[in-house]
């Protein structure tokens, strides 16, 4: 069985690969939200999917039914890739947006790394989003790391160090690593006391991340009012328990505290303008030594 479809295979200039996955990679469902609202933007058009059929818990993901033209429509799971190609962007993109599968994790990845093989990919960026002990009222928290210690080093990210259970994002990342594929992860912070979602502003601000990234600019006031207005629902939520309330507090005279702001950890991203630059001497570096070899 074939898992992966290709409707068409789109000529790109020198592509990134940006997925997100909705389930244990995607606190606030902010990930998959950041990937929507970019696919959106960008007008991306879809050109392949990877069929659910072996990748799924059909009872634990179950299929959602809906009225589609007076008619019952099944809906399935979805792993669809959609490409990019912008005037304005130095590179093109493909955004691939699916589920965590339960089911042949390595097979899943190698669906994705032939994605990554028939467009010539040259870098693959994660979106993530993981609960933590943070302030809602702060600027979110964003940490990357990356596959490769050379580009770790260019782009001043870690290489992570993490030890224990993993989700596809983990695996992914060891994958590319193994195979010489640059990969760079980019993670969001949400308040684990917050159970919203989408957490939009920590989408905006991995959507920030990423358009950086891309050296690309778009108007954002509508995700930027709704990230707002996120906020002031959960000020209103808070106020009604003082217990909450309280433990914020103590988050916020915490960060107060510190001696660096939360947003500039070891591991936090560079700016905007270096992160792009680093990262195009980086590919044009492994674009002269694969020719050279």
């Amino acid at each position: 069985m074939d898992v992966l479809s290709f409707s068409m295979l789109p000529t790109l200039r020198r592509p990134i690969l940006l997925l997100a996955f909705a389930g244990w990679n995607d606190a606030g469902s902010a990930a998959t939200f950041a990937a929507r609202f970019l696919t959106q933007r960008l007008a991306a058009q879809k050109f392949a999917s990877i069929d659910p059929e072996l990748f799924y818990n059909f009872v634990e993901q179950r299929p959602q039914l809906r009225w589609n033209r007076g008619e019952r429509e099944i809906i399935w799971p979805s792993n669809e890739f959609a490409y990019a190609r912008h005037p304005e962007l130095a590179q093109d993109v493909i955004i691939g947006l699916g589920v965590e599968p339960h089911l042949r994790w390595r097979a899943y990845t190698e669906a994705i790394l032939h994605v990554v093989q028939q467009c010539k990919v040259e870098l693959v960026v994660t979106l993530g989003a993981l609960l933590a002990d943070v302030a809602y009222s702060r600027p979110v928290r964003l940490t990357g790391s990356a596959s490769d210690p050379a580009l770790a080093r260019r782009l001043r990210l870690s290489v992570s160090r993490y030890e224990g259970p993993t989700g596809i994002v983990g695996v992914l990342h060891d994958t590319c690593r193994r195979r010489g594929l640059p990969a760079i992860s980019i993670w969001a912070n949400v308040p684990h006391y917050i159970a919203a979602s989408p957490n939009v502003k920590a989408a905006l601000a991995l959507v920030r991340r990423v358009l950086t990234l891309l050296d690309f600019t778009t108007d954002l006031s509508e995700l930027e009012r709704a990230a707002q207005d996120f906020d002031q629902r959960v000020a209103a939520a808070l106020a009604a328990d003082p217990k909450i309330a309280e433990y914020v507090r103590r988050l916020e005279e915490r960060d107060a505290e510190e001696e660096e702001p939360q947003e500039e950890a070891i591991d936090a991203l560079p700016s905007g303008e270096e992160l792009a630059r680093e990262l195009e001497r980086f590919l044009r570096e492994q674009r002269r030594e694969r020719n050279e070899d």
